[in-house]
């Protein structure tokens, strides 16, 4: 059965458009509710990110599932991954995100989590949307759920973000700049790095509803790259506006993606005799990070694009580290979401272990040029079009005769086609990019974003 509402990461579209309105989220709170209740829930943990909507979703997912009979725990301003922990570790039977991740303010979304601290699975999506299709019925007045706060939700999160640095040691010896998008993180991450013992110059910090991912954070990375050459720091860290997301900078403001932030993981694990199998990339994943990975015998696969993918073909394989190019990073033993604070706190300790630096971690990698495009659309069978994919091969034909790929894929999230070219040449990729981007408006009339 396909899903009408939930995507590849929860239910997400523009405020008051669509599906984002605060009259489908009440509902979406009791159909909730009515689904998680059957399975024993009780209490149900609500966190959302900064975007002045949060408020008014935040309030009518709390009625939602109190009309369901169901507890309510507000965690206020809440990085994705923090309620995915706290889920688990308050026992709660469930989480929910209020958060459009790395979008625009203008946007948001609701996700859910698992008393287990992962995102639900399919059948009870679906089971949330065949609850949707019924009518709303309140419980009884005695019957209805509580709502109460909790107050030490950010000190519970650094502190679990700090135990994954080693004991005894420190960051003493290091500057950071760290970038919250003005979004989840802004009161969390900054403290973590500092409660380190690192120097900290904290930017994207100041969220008013309005700011967050707003040309900074780690969809934009201009500010930061900026920010840790005008310091003179050793790296920067950059966040996405949920948190779930992380870019970092060397000393010389060079961008490190999440291709490279996987390579450093499972190159630390590889020498430090941890490595559990291999690493999963998705079909973004730069050929780079395969070829350096093959070059340590280190096993890649890849997936579709999509965290929630990602995690399952690391649960299926037994492997520890995955992720994608954007910064989503997950690594089994330290978390069961991807989490762009605690990816950091990895890669510093990596640093720390191996007494080096990021550039010199990365001297064995290589990225290969990458050209990526988005393209709008408005019709979801445009990829399956004979004609243009009869055009969209013989450019791949001709990719491929100099070691070059193409990847052409609607988003999971938003209403775009990705181009994604990469080969050694960076012209051709170039080209080629164009060259598709022009098939699609000739056969859409769509328009680059």
């Amino acid at each position: 059965m396909t899903k009408k509402f939930f995507g590849t990461d929860g239910i997400r579209g523009k405020v008051g458009e669509s599906i984002m309105t605060p009259m489908l989220a009440l509902k979406l709170g009791w159909a909730a509710g009515k689904v998680l209740a059957r399975h024993g829930t009780h209490t149900v943990l609500i966190g959302k990110d900064t975007r002045i909507s949060g408020y008014m979703f935040e309030s009518a997912i709390e009625a939602g599932l109190a009309s369901a009979g169901v507890n309510i725990r507000l965690l206020g301003p809440m990085p994705t991954p923090a309620v995915a922990y706290l889920t688990h570790t308050f026992r709660a039977e469930a989480g929910i995100v209020i958060s459009a991740s790395h979008n625009p303010f203008d946007d948001n979304g609701i996700k859910f989590f698992g008393s287990d601290g992962r995102k639900l699975d399919d059948e009870l999506e679906l089971a949330i949307e065949q609850e949707l299709e019924q009518e709303m019925v309140c419980v009884a007045s005695s019957h209805l759920g509580k709502a109460s706060r909790v107050d030490n939700a950010a000190g519970r999160y650094i502190e679990y973000c700090k135990s994954h640095f080693p004991m005894r040691k420190n960051l003493s010896k290091m500057k950071l700049v760290i970038d919250s998008a003005h979004g989840a993180t802004y009161h969390i991450a900054a403290n973590v790095f500092h409660e380190l013992g690192a120097e900290v110059i904290s930017i994207g910090a100041e969220p008013n509803g309005f700011n967050i991912n707003d040309g900074c954070g780690a969809t934009d990375m201009h500010s930061i790259s900026s920010a840790v050459v005008e310091h003179q720091a050793d790296l920067g860290i950059a966040l996405d506006g949920d948190g779930d997301r992380v870019q970092m900078v060397d000393a010389t403001g060079t961008i490190i993606d999440g291709d490279a932030i996987l390579y450093i993981l499972a190159l630390d694990a590889f020498l430090s005799g941890e490595l559990s199998g291999g690493v999963v990339g998705t079909f973004m994943s730069n050929q780079g990070l395969e070829l350096a990975l093959q070059r340590l015998q280190i096993p890649f696969v890849r997936t579709q694009v999509g965290d929630r993918y990602v995690a399952e073909k690391m649960r299926a394989l037994g492997w520890h580290i995955g992720g994608e190019s954007s910064g989503h990073i997950l690594h089994a033993e330290h978390g069961t979401t991807g989490d762009g604070i605690v990816a950091a706190v990895l890669v510093l300790a990596a640093l720390e272990r191996h007494q080096t630096s990021l550039s010199e971690m990365l001297a064995e990698y290589q990225k290969l040029p990458q050209t990526l495009i988005n393209v709008e659309f408005s019709n979801p069978a445009l990829l399956e079009e004979p004609s243009l994919v009869a055009k969209v091969k013989q450019v791949e034909q001709r990719l491929a005769s100099i070691s070059g790929r193409l990847l052409l894929r609607r988003s999971g999230t938003q209403p775009l086609v990705r181009i994604m070219v990469e080969s050694p040449d960076l012209d051709q990729n170039k080209s080629a990019a164009n060259e598709v981007k022009q098939i699609l408006i000739e056969a859409t009339r769509v328009i680059e974003v």
